[in-house]
């Protein structure tokens, strides 16, 4: 299960899922054009349906969407930082946010799995344990709390994703464009 906090001062959120999958694998779903509509989103409340991405420092990115009513929205920004797989860092300017410009830092940290087998812990394989960084709230604590809630379902839709689960996935309408 997800978890974020608002920084004391104000200006950021911190998000943290841990994700049973490997660190390239998580860095795959967050990086291509292609699969990110389709974990990006829930029926009854919003969901991507057409991303692009230029993953290279310098490059934009773009990810647009529609709300459960029916209002259309985007999110675009551009890459400042790109180390596969353990870092992707971009800036984040939303439709319904004006323009505020915000910094989003996501942290893929390896971590070891272990499973109990009859003789005891042993490492069964290798996780991700994912911290979402976004600052520039400017103390805007609605708007902080808001992304906050946001990030917490986000990263829930990405692990779920990520590791095959089953859940309310939107149904995507056309192919996703890169």
């Amino acid at each position: 299960m997800a978890t974020a906090t608002i920084t004391p001062d104000k200006n950021a959120v911190i998000a943290e899922i841990f994700i049973a999958a490997p660190p390239a694998r998580v860095f795959q779903a967050i990086s291509d054009p292609a699969q990110l509509p389709k974990w990006w989103g829930q029926d009854g409340l919003y969901h991507v349906n057409k991303s692009t991405m230029d993953v290279r420092p310098g490059g934009k990115w773009r990810s647009e969407g529609v709300g459960a009513d029916g209002v259309t929205f985007y999110v675009e920004g551009e890459y400042l930082e790109v180390d596969p797989p353990r870092l992707l860092v971009h800036t984040w300017v939303g439709s319904y946010s004006g323009p505020m410009k915000t910094i989003v830092r996501w942290e893929l940290e390896p971590q070891n799995v272990h499973g109990l087998h009859p003789s005891g812990p042993k490492k069964s394989g290798t996780g991700t344990l994912v911290r979402v960084r976004q600052e520039g709230f400017a103390g805007n604590l609605e708007l902080a709390g808001s992304h906050g809630e946001g990030w917490k379902r986000v990263l829930g839709w990405l692990e779920a994703f990520v590791e095959a689960r089953k859940l309310n996935f939107p149904t995507i309408t056309g192919p996703a464009r890169a």
